[in-house]
């Protein structure tokens, strides 16, 4: 409520003195700023295309547990995370029409449309962590099988760098609030929505890579010479 009441207090849509010269700034630092967003997003990519060749690797070994089941037990019925994977994905389009809002100047559409995505983004990690419950109940445990440490390893990894883009989107809430800006605010707001989309892409994949059949392990494995 505060944040609101400060944006429609403030005449943020208005031009101050030196507005021009702060609009040439905020344009002059987009690319460097997306720059070293993709450089950042490759240094991710790059770590977890290394998970996976070492998970497909160390598959191919006979106390590999999801050799034992097509695909592996924890994943037969994934409703779950088909559940989560809808979560990111709303998180994901309400960052779109954030930027979309604050295109067409909608304070309060704006406002929503943040806070749907942070309460997404939240309820992917809780459910990510209630399924990391659900296996444990079931006996599935970190150390009990390399398919189970594979499987919290990326999920946790993944969602580690869930939470670290919602810190940034909240420091962005926070400085919009103190300090409107609408040119800065489009930027930031661009950059975040990138990289949730990034960040849905990477997990449909290591969903898709988690869940996978043996058979697609083995072939994929031959393949890569493993």
């Amino acid at each position: 409520m505060n944040l609101l009441h400060k944006l429609t207090e403030k005449p943020w849509l208005a031009q101050p003195e030196g507005a021009e010269l702060a609009l040439a700034e905020d344009t002059n630092l987009r690319f460097p700023a997306r720059t070293a967003l993709k450089f950042f997003i490759a240094i991710v990519s790059v770590l977890f295309f290394l998970f996976s060749i070492t998970f497909l690797s160390r598959s191919q070994f006979p106390d590999f547990q999801a050799l034992a089941g097509e695909p592996w037990l924890p994943l037969s019925h994934p409703s779950q995370l088909w559940f989560n994977s809808g979560l990111l994905l709303l998180a994901s389009v309400g960052l779109e029409l954030a930027k979309r809002q604050a295109a067409r100047q909608r304070v309060n559409g704006l406002v929503l449309a943040l806070g749907f995505t942070v309460i997404c983004s939240i309820g992917f990690v809780i459910g990510q962590y209630l399924v990391w419950l659900q296996l444990s109940g079931m006996g599935f445990t970190i150390s009990a099988n390399p398919a189970n440490s594979y499987f919290y390893l990326l999920t946790a990894v993944h969602a580690l760098h869930l939470l670290g883009g919602l810190l940034a989107l909240a420091r962005l809430i926070y400085l919009f609030g103190e300090r409107p800006n609408l040119a800065a605010l489009q930027q930031n707001l661009s950059l975040c929505a990138l990289y949730w989309h990034y960040l849905l892409l990477l997990w449909l994949f290591l969903f898709t890579l988690l869940a996978a059949p043996a058979d697609a392990y083995r072939a994929i494995a031959a393949f890569c010479g493993l």
